[in-house]
């Protein structure tokens, strides 16, 4: 079984994240599977839309796999694995296509760093939205607190982190978080017909929007690269390890 299926059809590349008994969590196999998918995103002219969606109707992606990344202990194990993800998200990010998250569910944690990092966030009406990192005694490490900002402002941003906050998609539309809620009963058919809409013009195109809409914005890399040292520095807290063994332990 592939733990990340690809489709590609029409200018079009869809990936779904396939480990629904781990709620669709980023492991190592995955960030691997990302990366070679990537690999050829960057250099096939003839991809113009990326899909990112999770396996199920249930979860989107519930984060960083807690059971495998609970081996990590020390802050400077746990940098290499948050700055390997800061890197697949800001190859995401720079994409020469336009790139789309289409939340088929619960999104918590590093799935929600995850899918701001996409260009158009599009969701079924039953999505759930959690910045739950806090519950973990962690701060965003993947980019997620500054790209929160940009989308949401400082202040409910910073709200929603505090409370370890879960919002329902018209709570997340209302405040841009994502783009648009899906109406019709095949989400997924809705969103292929809306990425087929980005593709009438060439990837050459296509980036030269996305760099000229990023030229305001260069500072923000220093800010995104800037969380990794916090986010590292609170992993190997003994708070973190206790909530993360209860967390594990609930059953």
């Amino acid at each position: 079984m592939s733990i990340v299926k690809i489709e590609q059809k029409n200018h079009i590349c869809r990936a779904t994240i396939n480990r629904p008994k781990s709620h669709n969590a980023i492991n190592f196999g995955v960030m691997d599977k990302l990366e070679n998918l990537l690999d050829e995103l960057e250099h096939d002219a003839t991809t113009r839309c990326f899909i990112l969606s999770g396996s199920g109707q249930k979860t989107f992606i519930s984060g960083g796999d807690l059971r495998e990344f609970h081996t990590i202990k020390t802050a400077e194990e746990a940098k290499p694995m948050a700055k390997r993800m800061l890197a697949i998200l800001k190859r995401i990010e720079q994409l020469p296509c336009w790139t789309i998250a289409a939340v088929n569910g619960a999104a918590y944690g590093g799935g929600c760093e995850m899918m701001l990092a996409f260009d158009f966030r599009i969701a079924a009406p039953h999505a759930t939205f959690g910045f739950t990192q806090g519950k973990f005694y962690l701060p965003p490490g993947w980019g997620g607190l500054t790209r929160l900002v940009e989308k949401v402002g400082r202040s409910t941003a910073l709200l929603w982190l505090a409370e370890a906050k879960v919002i329902d998609s018209q709570t997340a539309l209302r405040h841009n978080l994502i783009n648009h809620i899906t109406e019709s009963s095949d989400w997924q058919d809705e969103i292929w017909e809306r990425a087929q809409n980005l593709t009438k013009n060439d990837r050459s195109f296509i980036k030269n929007l996305k760099e000229g809409a990023m030229r305001s914005t260069q500072a923000r890399w220093k800010a995104i690269e800037a969380e990794l040292d916090s986010f590292a520095q609170f992993w190997e807290s003994d708070l973190h390890e206790e909530r993360v063994e209860k967390f594990l332990n609930r059953k």
